[in-house]
């Protein structure tokens, strides 16, 4: 959900040009005739998703007048007003099944967007949800528009601070080093498909297994859980983090090492991941190096695990990257316990 409200991202799905006639108004209610009124044709593969965004928007006393699809995935992400942007959960057979995900990141959330953190917020003219409606799970978001200038380090470990520093008051408790053992869960199913050799899984299995035993060690407390660069959006508003639905508990140099993974390990550039890390301590966080060292070492592992997942057919570009994380984890110690 990287990009789901910013103004780089075109539509997905042409409007269809299809015309309204008076029949079609006298045999619709308000919501379809929002829906012609939007261009959306009738029976499309999206027609209910859409509609359950469009209707639920309609219950609160908002009209959209545009339907943009911002992203097609698991999520559904719809432009509807100038403001408004819709985010309807279509997916619910894949790996991460049913919405409890979903239910968490809306309370994370809401519980960031209340207290003013640098997050996209949800959007203040409906309830925070999440909203039930034709069967789909659905929330609300403020439009947001992104700039293209590179965002300060020092200000990317700034606001993820802040983030960490608000989310210790969060009331709703939060699964343990959840994207770990879930990673660690979907081994077997890849196994079964064939999309890793077995060489492989065993390298991932024993990596997941010792940094999940060495960060059980260290303090843990709600987290974003899945910090990398394109989950922070730099926008005319500043730098917001969107995209909760990883948030678990754990240790803050989970976070700090999924943001500044690229820059220290593919990119070598040691100079921006130093910097983030020198932004997140000068505004009141701590970093563990060893914490740190584990954490990067299970997102290697993480990041790897999801690959077929997320990209089921990866380009040059992305199937080097996964090797240099693979030959990254060969050359890496098993994890210990902190103090062992």
């Amino acid at each position: 959900m990287a990009a789901l409200q910013t103004d780089s991202v075109p539509p997905t799905a042409p409007r269809s040009k299809r015309p309204v006639s008076a029949m079609d108004l006298r045999m619709t209610g308000p919501a379809d005739r929002a829906l012609l009124g939007l261009g959306i044709p009738f029976m499309s593969s999206l027609d209910l998703p859409i509609r359950a965004a469009t209707e639920t928007a309609l219950a609160h006393g908002i009209t959209p007048d545009r339907c943009d699809i911002l992203q097609n995935g698991h999520t559904l992400v719809l432009r509807l007003t100038e403001t408004l942007v819709a985010r309807v959960v279509t997916d619910r057979e894949g790996p991460r099944k049913g919405t409890a995900w979903f239910a968490r990141e809306n309370a994370v959330a809401w519980h960031l967007t209340q207290r003013g953190a640098p997050v996209i917020p949800l959007h203040p003219d409906l309830p925070p949800g999440p909203h039930q409606h034709l069967g789909y799970t659905l929330n609300f978001w403020r439009y947001v528009t992104a700039i293209e200038a590179m965002p300060e380090p020092g200000e990317v470990g700034r606001t993820l601070q802040q983030c960490h520093q608000l989310l210790r008051t969060l009331p709703e408790p939060l699964p343990k080093l959840a994207i770990l053992t879930e990673s660690l869960d979907l081994l077997e199913p890849l196994a079964e498909r064939g999309l890793f050799p077995a060489a492989t899984l065993q390298l991932l299995r024993v990596h997941l297994i010792s940094s999940m035993a060495a960060l059980e060690g260290v303090p843990h407390q709600p987290l974003h859980g899945d910090a990398h660069p394109g989950n922070l959006l730099h926008t005319t508003l500043g730098l917001l983090w969107t995209d909760w639905e990883d948030a678990f508990s754990g240790p803050v140099e989970w976070d700090l090492a999924s943001i500044i993974w690229n820059a220290r390990i593919l990119e070598e550039d040691h100079d921006t991941a130093d910097r983030i890390l020198a932004g997140y301590q000068k505004s009141g966080g701590t970093v563990d190096p060893q914490a740190l060292q584990h954490s990067l070492i299970a997102r290697a592992a993480v990041m790897s695990a999801w690959y077929p997942i997320l990209y089921p057919k990866p380009d040059v570009a992305r199937q080097a990257k996964l090797q240099r994380r693979l030959e990254w984890l060969e050359s890496q110690p098993m994890a210990r316990r902190p103090g062992l």
